[in-house]
């Protein structure tokens, strides 16, 4: 559906959830980029087509699952409390994504959800917490659920999403500014303790550290 200004909204019990064309367009790149960046360090040196088309759905359903489905938590969060909130793109964070990806590592930063309104601390505490804490749960679960079924390529695939779940978590915990730890840390230091021991356990037993 769409308003008066031509903005995509989902009806809800408690307002609207609006999107503007403008930040679909956004997190279509941001997700095409991220996908790319983890497809890059997934891949083994060579492989057949098989084993890129199984990397590339893994990269894809990880990045639609731990980075678009994080950035909406919080977009939804805060337009629920009533607050103005929409996904941009950073211009950097997309192209050290790509750089870094050739690297072996993933810079995670594509783009962030930009909220202006009116909110308690609490509020933002929570709107701030709401995107890891996603992560962890979809990470865990889906981890949980890749170790259980019997060994295939499906259960291969659960597990390496969740893993990239947990690991996106773990990125966006970092208590550096703007990232969600940072958020999180001036809110509630405890919260944050608990919340980061989680992840960094999680973190290191997907890696099979632990």
């Amino acid at each position: 559906m769409y308003d008066e200004t031509g903005a995509l909204y989902l009806p809800s019990g408690s307002g609207r959830i609006r999107f503007s064309r403008k930040e679909i367009g956004q997190m279509l790149i941001a997700v095409a980029v991220l996908s790319f960046a983890f497809f890059m360090i997934m891949i083994p040196g060579s492989a057949s087509t098989n084993v890129l088309v199984f990397f590339a759905s893994v990269s894809t359903v990880a990045v639609v699952t731990g980075f678009l489905m994080h950035e909406l938590a919080h977009k939804f969060m805060a337009q629920r409390y009533g607050a103005w909130a929409e996904f941009r793109i950073f211009p950097l964070g997309l192209l050290m994504a790509v750089i870094f990806s050739f690297m072996g590592f993933v810079f995670a930063a594509p783009g962030a959800v930009y909220i202006s309104g009116r909110l308690t601390r609490l509020q933002n505490g929570l709107i701030s917490l709401v995107g890891p804490g996603l992560n962890l749960s979809l990470g865990a679960a889906m981890m949980f659920i890749g170790m259980v079924l019997p060994l295939t390529d499906l259960s291969l695939a659960v597990y390496l999403i969740g893993r990239i779940n947990i690991f996106l978590a773990l990125f966006n915990l970092l208590p550096i500014p703007p990232l969600d730890g940072y958020k999180v840390a001036t809110w509630n230091i405890g919260v944050y303790v608990v919340v980061m021991g989680v992840t960094v356990v999680l973190f290191l037993f997907s890696m099979g550290i632990i």
